[in-house]
């Protein structure tokens, strides 16, 4: 047994700093493992006491009778470095260290934390700044957390990880509030040393749990994360993801609390992704979602029948779904003859969607005969049903005949409990029904088990050989030096000629052909436009003039007076789009976006995070850019002529490639624009800025 495994379940617990009190923060871990019936042997460690809760109280770590598995080191921060050496030198597996004040502090907590690791040597520390675990699977608290003081916790097949020991607390009183059963939570803050990819391995290979939650501050070691959420997605243990720092001020508070590096909320979103992790949108989806998950269901399609007693509720449920881009189509002949044949007499609206029984009373017959024949239904993919005032009377009831329903099929059922009435969510829920207080909570729900039904692990891709990189200057390229780059890794470029003067401007412009762009030529000014170093659409006999008033101008505003001079072909009947790396405290990611002048204005734009080794491969380039608001353009919007997007997807491939090959040499790279020609003609990389180091 790993050290993992046996902090999460040792046969023994020391508990360092131990207080006689119970209502003390001290006296919890010892109250709370007696009360929650621990099975192993508890050691108390306080010199001061004789005993604790009738369970003999140690001097010392020393003068255990025997080497725990565990440790819960309950001193303050200037103490806690010498009771973790006292458990690493008995040979303890871990130990989980509660106090506060290391790096979320600043540098003095810093050298605290460092402190703290040269003493665990080899042994594991969960911490610091930590409320503990619980293994509910088990009845193993290693906690101070006060939502403990609660008698009984649903146990389920629900695994939560998180950066917050508060947080940690609120689901598992919200948690058995609801009737949602959990497995395992565990409180990593500051990740000292375990941290969120060691455990969502560890419950990956946990056979109590199916689902995995994650509360996420900080990802610290991506590509860690990157493998654990890979291997859960491979065994088929969906993660559910809520992730806090979304807004500026959000952010800072999350790297206040756990003193991690925070990377930008999108690349979090392109990290989730491609990782197969669900991204919850609010607190309340991070229950929500994993207890729809965690119901073992498959949602194969989008079409949901949804059962109401309640006409305002099911429109609710209806609409809801509708603007997640569900289906709620009415019963097709036969469905609709079944239900019809349920009627005792015209009350009940059965041959339409939502299937409303408001006036036919609770009837658990026709509610059994109802819910029989939408999951059997070949209209339907998934069941919503509708509890609404009248389920309050005999909740029991109610739940009673879905329950009953369940076995016929395993096409997923869920509820909205329309009035206040948690107990009866609750009740659902233990019943094998997940049930929501919200509509929206619903769509979460079954929008998370389509999401799950179609998670497919990546493929591992074959790496192209390298392209040879010794001979490339650094610093700030020009942009013909950056598109020389660019197309030496396979993204093609638009023709053109470096010039220094008018006359061979002019003969640049007679040997392209048509109409010319001119632009400045210069590392220093990367947005030529700003300061009028591009014109576009000039005939060659334009150009000479134009390459004086140009250079007279770029000198009045940028106090530069431009030298070099690129003259390039006029591409015209394309789309403009972005393409351009970013790198930030989560790794490097492809950019891609409308491109032009408006790229910063409109902001559509979607990433993918460079893998660990080579770019991206076709699929995820093809899936990047049909995923941009603009994607229409390139798909024959209102007879425009489909773009070349074959060529387009060689490009972002090419560029990914150039990015993974020159790593952390590449400081930054951009095109803008890239154009789209008609399918056929290919793309055209216009403009390009590189850095290299």
């Amino acid at each position: 047994m790993n050290a993992i495994n046996r902090l999460l379940k040792p046969r023994s617990v020391a508990v360092i700093g131990a207080s006689a009190d119970p209502a003390k923060t001290a006296g919890r871990p010892v109250s709370y493992l007696l009360k929650h019936q621990f099975a192993g042997a508890i050691y108390p460690v306080n010199p001061k006491v004789a005993e604790i809760g009738g369970l003999q109280c140690y001097p010392d770590v020393a003068s255990l009778p025997e080497t725990p598995d565990v440790g819960i080191v309950l001193l303050g921060a200037e103490r806690a470095h010498l009771a973790v050496r006292d458990l690493a030198a008995r040979g303890t597996a871990a130990a989980i260290v509660l106090a506060s004040g290391y790096t979320e502090t600043g540098e003095q907590g810093a050298r605290r934390q460092q402190q703290l690791i040269e003493a665990a040597g080899a042994m594991r520390i969960l911490g610091p700044n930590t409320i503990g675990l619980v293994n509910l699977s088990d009845n193993i608290v290693l906690s101070a957390s006060g939502a403990l003081e609660m008698d009984h916790f649903p146990q389920g097949a629900i695994g939560v990880v998180s950066q917050s020991g508060g947080i940690l607390g609120s689901l598992l009183s919200r948690a058995a509030a609801r009737g949602i059963g959990l497995s395992k939570l565990i409180s990593t803050s500051n990740e000292v040393d375990l941290e969120l990819s060691d455990f969502i391995d560890a419950l990956v290979d946990d056979d109590a749990t199916r689902v995995i939650a994650l509360y996420v501050e900080a990802v610290r070691h991506p590509e860690k994360f990157r493998a654990a959420a890979l291997r859960a997605a491979r065994a088929g243990k969906p993660i559910v993801a809520f992730k806090i720092g979304r807004s500026e001020a959000g952010a800072q508070a999350a790297v206040s609390h756990t003193g991690a590096l925070a990377g930008a909320d999108r690349m979090y979103d392109a990290l989730f992704r491609q990782t197969g992790v669900f991204r919850a949108q609010s607190f309340s989806d991070l229950l929500d979602i994993p207890a729809a998950l965690a119901s073992g269901r498959h949602l194969r399609g989008k079409r949901v029948a949804i059962l109401t007693s309640t006409g305002g509720a099911g429109t609710l449920v209806s609409d809801s779904l509708g603007v997640a881009g569900f289906e709620t189509p009415a019963p097709d002949e036969a469905t609709a003859a079944a239900l019809r044949a349920l009627q005792t007499g015209d009350h009940a609206a059965l041959d339409r969607n939502p299937i409303d029984v408001t006036l036919a009373g609770l009837q658990p017959d026709l509610l059994r005969g109802a819910i029989r024949a939408l999951l059997e239904s070949p209209s339907y993919d998934a069941l919503a049903i509708i509890v609404g005032s009248s389920g309050l009377a005999m909740p029991e009831l109610m739940a009673g005949a879905i329950q009953d329903c369940l076995p016929l099929s395993d096409k997923p059922v869920v509820a909205f409990v329309s009035p206040h009435a948690p107990e009866v969510a609750a009740l659902l829920t233990q019943r094998g029904v997940p049930a929501f207080a919200a509509p929206e909570s619903c769509t979460a729900a079954l929008a998370s088990m389509l999401h799950a039904a179609q998670l497919r692990a990546p493929a591992e891709q074959a790496q192209a050989d390298p392209m040879p990189v010794e001979d490339l200057p650094s610093g700030s390229l020009d942009e013909a030096q950056a598109k020389q780059l660019f197309a030496r890794f396979g993204v093609p470029c638009a023709q053109e000629f470096v010039v220094h003067s008018a006359e061979e401007a002019q003969r640049a412009a007679h040997q392209l052909g048509g109409r010319v762009v001119l632009k400045i030529l210069s590392g220093e000014i990367t947005h030529k436009s700003d300061v009028g170093g591009v014109a576009v659409n000039l005939s060659p006999e334009q150009v000479g003039a134009r390459l004086h008033a140009m250079a007279d101008e770029v000198e009045s505003r940028a106090r530069v007076r431009p030298h070099r001079f690129l003259v390039q072909e006029m591409v015209q009947g394309s789309t403009e789009l972005i393409l351009g790396i970013h790198r930030d405290a989560i790794g490097t990611a492809i950019l891609l976006g409308m491109g032009g002048i408006t790229a910063e204005l409109f902001k559509d734009t979607t990433m993918r995070l460079l893998p660990s080794q080579g770019g991206l491969d076709r699929d995820e380039a093809l899936a990047m850019a049909r995923e941009l608001k603009t994607w229409p353009l390139l798909d024959g919007f209102r007879g425009r002529p489909v773009a070349d997007v074959e060529a387009l997807v060689d490009a972002i491939v090419a560029f990914s490639r150039m990015a993974a090959q020159l790593g952390d040499r590449l400081l930054e790279a951009e095109v803008n624009p890239i154009f789209v020609l008609p399918k056929g003609q290919g793309v055209r990389a216009a403009d390009g800025v590189a850095v290299l180091r």
